[in-house]
């Protein structure tokens, strides 16, 4: 059965791609299934921004047809993170907050629309994006689809829903007067279980294709508290019963090992971050097939912010003790087999450097071909979009990235995109220029 955020996207993804010639993209070499072989040369036939078909070898194109050069390049599917917040400003945490009380929503939506065109031209095609404005990211979202905008397809969850005080409670740690003016304004947060069902409601109302929920405290939240479970097993089994009543999918954000037992109790569909782990929380996580994000890439840049200043003194000790222990649980679970999925939580590093996950996940024990699945077709899997992407396949969106050389040789060359298609448009081509180095985050 498909979740309606599949059947949404899919409704809004029909329109992309405008009747015209047929386009042939030749491939040097094609990993069009990832996690099999890659093909040697091939062509790759696109109309109406889908895959019409793929052939071995160079196939001339038909008359009136494009034609994409891309002999010397490695094809590949658009990748996919899991989880972005492409909302507001990213990646440089001074800024935000010296610039919180002077920008308002079309401030925000104007930098989430570079923050896309950023991640699009970054390979990723498609996003999770889990918390920002409801109202902008479904704007932003259905904009996207149109082709108003350039950026990756979005599934969008709304404001996270959170208890008082919790992860989600942005007025928390704010000066009286603005704690205030937030709360009136915080329709996810929420107390109880009935208090949650409703929460869950007003994100669903306001369009949100994916719920998103702080189970445990969190590293960036000027909350003293740490990093323990903040939802009760009562909370969680409403939101997760009332979102999947909706046809939505619960992400749930959890550090402390008590959050993520409870979230895996209740049916969450995957764990963000996962910082702690033992033994039976990994056994539980494969015997209820529910996906772990790692957004390994997070816990690293939030250090280095913590360690110079950039982010409130609650945060430092709380940024120590999870950087301590992520690397080593997540290697534990990929060799466990719990299936994992790609997410950089992008926005607390910079936007455009999602790719840089790659080289963690294979210092975790992941080989670049599983790293790549992850971002692909497993990705895609947990998002709810099999059918649409994560592979290059007839009749799915003409999704597809190049890049030189073989990424199973050397997984860092996703972090060097030369060519994007989304939605059988080049957004990307190989002879434009690359785009200036990323600062260290």
């Amino acid at each position: 059965m498909k979740t309606i955020a599949a059947v949404g996207l899919a409704m809004l993804a029909s329109a992309a791609g405008a009747q015209g010639p047929a386009t042939y993209i030749h491939a040097g070499a094609l990993l069009d299934r990832p996690g099999q072989a890659p093909r040697g040369a091939s062509t790759i036939i696109v109309r109406s921004g889908r895959i019409d078909a793929v052939r071995d070898g160079f196939v001339a194109p038909e008359a009136g047809a494009q034609l994409v050069d891309l002999k010397n390049r490695f094809v590949l599917p658009g990748l996919i993170d899991t989880h972005v917040h492409l909302w507001g400003i990213g990646g440089d945490p001074m800024r935000k907050r010296l610039e919180m009380l002077t920008r308002d929503t079309g401030d925000n939506l104007m930098t989430a629309v570079v923050n896309a065109r950023t991640t699009l031209a970054a390979g990723f095609t498609t996003v999770r994006d889990l918390g920002g404005d409801p109202r902008g990211m479904r704007a932003l979202r259905d904009a996207v689809a149109r082709g108003d905008v350039a950026g990756p397809t979005i599934v969008n969850a709304g404001l996270h829903v959170s208890t008082t005080g919790g992860s989600g409670d942005l007025s928390t740690g704010m000066a009286e007067q603005f704690a205030e003016a937030m709360h009136d304004h915080a329709s996810s947060v929420c107390n109880g279980p009935d208090d949650c069902r409703r929460a869950v409601r007003e994100q669903v109302k306001l369009g949100a294709l994916v719920i998103k929920i702080t189970a445990t405290g969190g590293v960036l939240n000027n909350i003293a508290g740490g990093l323990g479970r903040m939802m009760t097993p009562a909370e969680l089994d409403a939101i997760v019963e009332t979102a999947h009543g909706f046809g939505r999918k619960v992400a749930s954000h959890s550090h402390a090992l008590e959050g993520t037992r409870a979230s895996l109790t209740a049916g969450v569909d995957s764990i963000e971050h996962g910082s702690y782990l033992d033994d039976d929380t990994i056994a539980m996580f494969k015997a209820k097939g529910v996906w772990l994000v790692p957004t390994m890439l997070a816990f690293r840049a939030a250090l280095e912010q913590a360690r110079a200043g950039q982010l409130p003194p609650a945060v430092l000790p709380k940024a120590e003790a999870a950087a301590a222990v992520a690397m080593a649980n997540h290697k534990r679970a990929i060799a466990s087999g719990v299936k994992i999925a790609f997410g950089t939580d992008s926005g607390v590093s910079v936007h455009g450097g999602n790719a840089r996950e790659f080289a963690l996940l294979v210092e975790a024990g992941m080989t670049p071909a599983r790293a790549i699945r992850a971002a692909t077709v497993d990705a895609a899997e947990l998002i709810g979009q099999s059918e649409r992407v994560g592979s290059i396949e007839v009749g799915k969106a003409a999704d597809l990235i190049a890049v030189t050389g073989s990424p199973l040789d050397d997984v860092r060359r996703l972090e060097r995109v030369e060519f994007v298609m989304k939605d059988g448009v080049v957004s990307k081509s190989a002879a434009q220029p690359a785009p200036p180095s990323l600062p260290a985050s």
